[in-house]
């Protein structure tokens, strides 16, 4: 019975074993290369196991390639990996372009491809335009009248600026000012919604696409809608601050009139303050002409008569009831 555990456990030992010798001596993936035209030594699959790079990965492309009548060096393919690329999607790429006619070689492919740009698909958008929708801009025109405009960019990708050239982002932005600039230079919205492709022909004719992964083969304006009147709006919203200003300075003049009021009434009391005193030093100025001689009893009781006549007159003159034309009144 021991026997036979020894067996199995020898068994399963053998097994591990050549399934680690064929592991690191892919026999198999050899001769899957001898096969398809690949000249690639064992020792050199076996190395790529040491050197951290799948054979698989790499065999692979080299078939796809080569059956595709492109000739890639396995140490470009090795270090392409290890830079992180992506060699499958490089090789396939490569592979595009070559049959598109495209002048696209192995290292800017590499370089477009570790700028983190998807190389295959740019290939394909250099073939197969790309239509882009912007968003809707919305511009004034000198009538004061605003248009919402909303065009579709077609563009194709420029291989030559792939690697430091602007995304779909700045064309995007490029389009939308040069939509603005156009629509506020036209003289009135009627213009604009007459002639809606002056709009793309003032737009690519300012080279927008400069600088930039892409190249702009058209500007359509797919829609145009009529927004606010911005004109009239500013100008009621200029007749409300003209108005709230005509307020404010009313209600200033309004303040310095009560302030002025309030100085003239105090001053109307300072001047009967005035009056009082005045009037105080009357009996003492009596009592003093009484003891030097010069006011008479006589004189004084004229006084006081002129004094009660003149009392009498003014509670006449006050008295609206009063008939100061009779004379039996």
């Amino acid at each position: 019975m021991e026997n036979v555990y020894i067996v199995i456990a020898l068994g399963i030992g053998a097994i591990f074993l050549l399934w680690l010798l064929l592991y690191f001596v892919p026999v198999g993936l050899w001769f899957t290369a001898f096969v398809s035209g690949v000249r690639i030594s064992l020792i050199q699959l076996v190395l790529m196991r040491w050197r951290k790079v799948p054979p698989g990965v790499i065999v692979k492309s080299m078939i796809t390639a080569t059956k595709a009548g492109l000739f890639l060096k396995r140490d470009d393919l090795e270090a392409h990996y290890l830079a992180g690329g992506r060699v499958q999607q490089v090789v396939n790429a490569l592979i595009s372009a070559d049959k598109a006619n495209m002048d696209l070689n192995f290292k800017t492919a590499t370089a477009i491809d570790l700028a983190g740009r998807d190389v295959l698909e740019a290939v394909q958008m250099s073939v197969n335009p790309k239509v882009i929708d912007t968003k809707k801009v919305a511009a004034v025109a000198k009538d004061g009248i605003q248009l919402i405009a909303m065009a579709r960019v077609t563009v194709r990708a420029n291989i030559q600026q792939l690697v430091g050239g602007a995304g779909e982002e700045t064309v995007l932005a490029r389009v939308g000012e040069g939509i603005v600039s156009s629509i506020g230079s036209a003289e009135s919205h009627k213009e604009v919604l007459e002639n809606p492709d002056s709009i793309s022909k003032v737009v690519l004719e300012k080279g927008l696409d400069s600088g930039t992964a892409f190249e702009i083969l058209s500007i359509d304006i797919a829609d145009i809608d009529i927004g606010k009147n911005i004109g009239a709006v500013l100008q009621m919203d200029q007749a409300n601050a003209d108005k709230n200003i005509a307020q404010a300075k009313a209600e200033e003049r309004r303040a310095m009139a009560v302030a002025l009021e309030q100085e003239m009434k105090a001053k109307a009391q300072e001047a009967r303050a005035n009056v009082i005193q005045a009037e105080a030093q009357i009996p003492m100025a009596i009592a003093e002409a009484f003891r030097s001689g010069n006011l008479g009893i006589m004189d004084y009781q004229r006084y006081r008569n002129i004094q009660a006549d003149t009392k009498m007159r003014e509670s006449i003159a006050e008295d609206p009831n009063h008939a100061g034309d009779n004379p039996e009144d």
